[in-house]
């Protein structure tokens, strides 16, 4: 993310609210070009590192884009969208692993 000039890449740690995953990553894109371009950025690292994407959404719309790797979820999201839905806030009082970048 940070090769692609990804803005306020922050890491949650979601543990003690939910079973389904651990921790979320969020990260926000200038535009939907910019978004898809760190959407892609990852995949290939991810991949490189013979871990496996089990879903992703939202990558044809650029708004949001949701990759699932079991129990780490990744938001890549517009600035409109981040500041929308304030997933941080959502997930309420976390442990907040630390703000990468």
């Amino acid at each position: 993310m940070d090769e692609m000039k990804a803005l306020d890449v922050m890491e949650l740690d979601v543990r003690s609210k939910t079973d389904i995953v651990d921790y979320m990553v969020v990260a926000t894109g200038t535009s939907k070009r910019h978004v898809s371009a760190i959407v892609r950025a990852v995949q290939r690292d991810l991949k490189g590192l013979g871990t496996n994407v089990l879903g992703v959404e939202g990558q044809d719309a650029g708004q949001w884009v949701l990759l699932d790797l079991g129990d780490v979820l990744v938001h890549v999201m517009r600035k409109e969208m981040r500041q929308f839905y304030q997933l941080e806030r959502l997930w309420g009082t976390f442990e907040q692993s630390e703000a990468i970048g």
